[in-house]
C-alpha cells in the first residue's frame, strides 16, 4: 500500500493531469478555429472564382453586341453610301466592303450565340456551386460557435480543476511538494509505481536500492527517486 503522502501525491497528481488535459484542448481550440476560418476562406474564393468567371463572360458578350452594333452600323452607312455612287466599280467595291463585313457579323453572332450558352451554363454550375459551397460555409461557421462554446465550457472547467488542484496541494508537506514539482517539472506522472523491479515512468530497472526505499516506510520528507527519470516511485504490491 502507498503511504498517506503517495496517497496524496497521486491525488494531486491525478488533479494536475485534469488541469493540464483542459489547457491542452484549451490552447487547441485558437488553432482549430484558424483551420476552420481558412476553409471558410476557401469556400468564399471559389464562389468568387464562380462568379468571377460568370461575369467573364457577360462582359465578353457585351464586347460582342458592341461589336456587332458597330459592324451593322457601318454596313448602314455602306449601304446610303452606294445609294449615291454612280461608278458601277466604286458601287462593287463597297459591295464586296458590305460582304466582308456582314461576314464578321455572322462570325461575330455564331460568337454570341456560344457565349451564351456559355453563359447559360456558367449559371447553372454557379447556382449549384454557390449552395454547395455556401451550406459549407455554414457547417463550418457552425463549427467555430462549437469551438467558442467549448471555450467558454473549458475555462470554466478550467477554474475548477485549478481550484482542485490548489485544495489538493494544501495536505501536503512542503518537502513532498518540492519534490513533486521537480518531478512534474520533467512532465506527467511524476509519481509512479515500481513494479516487477521497474520503474513505471521510463520503465527501466531500478537499483535495489531505489527498490528498497520504494518498499520501504520513508518519513514525509523522504522519498524514493528513479535513478533514469528522476521520478518519484513508490511500492505496488
Amino acid at each position: 500500500m502507498p503511504s498517506p503522502t503517495i496517497e496524496l501525491l497521486l491525488t494531486l497528481q491525478d488533479r494536475d493531469a485534469r488541469r493540464h488535459a483542459i489547457e491542452a484542448q484549451l490552447k487547441a481550440i485558437p488553432r482549430e478555429i484558424a483551420a476552420v476560418e481558412q476553409r471558410i476562406a476557401a469556400e468564399r474564393a471559389a464562389i468568387d472564382a464562380a462568379r468571377g468567371e460568370l461575369h467573364e463572360l457577360e462582359s465578353g458578350k457585351k464586347l460582342l453586341e458592341t461589336d456587332i452594333g458597330s459592324a451593322e452600323a457601318q454596313v448602314g452607312r455602306y449601304r446610303t453610301q452606294q445609294l449615291s455612287i454612280r461608278k458601277n466599280d466604286e458601287y462593287q467595291a463597297l459591295g464586296h466592303e458590305i460582304e466582308n463585313v456582314q461576314k464578321q457579323i455572322d462570325e461575330l453572332e455564331v460568337r454570341e450565340l456560344e457565349t451564351m450558352y456559355a453563359i447559360d451554363e456558367a449559371k447553372k454550375r454557379f447556382a449549384a456551386a454557390e449552395a454547395t459551397l455556401r451550406q459549407n460555409i455554414a457547417g463550418h461557421e457552425a463549427r467555430i460557435k462549437m469551438f467558442r462554446e467549448r471555450d467558454v465550457a473549458l475555462s470554466d472547467e478550467l477554474k475548477a480543476a485549478l481550484a482542485d488542484a490548489a485544495a489538493a496541494r494544501t495536505p501536503l508537506p512542503e518537502p513532498a511538494l518540492e519534490a513533486y514539482d521537480r518531478a512534474a517539472g520533467r512532465g506527467l506522472p511524476a509519481v509512479v509505481a515500481v513494479k516487477g523491479g521497474k520503474c513505471g515512468g521510463c520503465h527501466l530497472k531500478v537499483s535495489s536500492e531505489v527498490e528498497s526505499a520504494a518498499r520501504g516506510k520513508l518519513a514525509d520528507t523522504e522519498f524514493a527517486l528513479c535513478e533514469q527519470c528522476g521520478k518519484m516511485v513508490y511500492w505496488e504490491s
